[in-house]
């Protein structure tokens, strides 16, 4: 069995005790699965999302927006 590591997205420090490890999200992968995204527990709510999808969405958006109707 291995053990994972899990790193506090906020601080960007190793999380060594277990029961402090909150799931805040998770991340796909390109190629297979993705993984879990781990914060402290005293650090969930200073975890910004992932600004990405929002991006794209907005692109889009705005692309639709400006053509012309035919």
């Amino acid at each position: 069995m291995t053990l994972a590591l899990r790193v506090c997205r906020c601080c960007d420090r190793l999380i060594t005790e277990p029961e402090d490890a909150v799931p805040v999200g998770y991340e796909l992968g390109m190629f297979g699965p993705g993984w879990i995204v781990w914060a402290h527990s005293e650090h969930p709510l200073h975890v910004e999302p992932d600004a990405m999808p929002r991006n794209i969405l907005a692109r889009l958006l705005i692309t639709r927006a400006l053509q012309p109707d035919d």
